[in-house]
């Protein structure tokens, strides 16, 4: 007798977060009582934070992304 496997779901089957996706929830967390900001000017500062990288080789703007992860590890939220 085979054995049923329970259907899991896995992170593939998750649906990628958009690009606005990011924008909305950056937005949402840089809004606090002491700084009030909208979605439309973070979607100007990260459009700008992509332009500076589009200057960089890939492997020099990765190493800034994954510099930037790990700052962000290491700070409380």
């Amino acid at each position: 007798m085979a054995k049923k496997k329970a259907a899991k779901k896995t992170a593939a089957t998750k649906k990628a977060p958009t690009l606005n996706d990011i924008y909305n929830e950056v937005a949402r967390k840089a809004d606090t009582d002491g700084l009030e900001i909208n979605v439309a000017e973070t979607k100007r500062v990260l459009a700008c934070f992509f332009d500076v990288l589009e200057d960089y080789k890939p492997a020099e703007a990765f190493d800034i992304v994954a510099k930037g992860l790990k700052r962000a590890g290491t700070r409380r939220r």
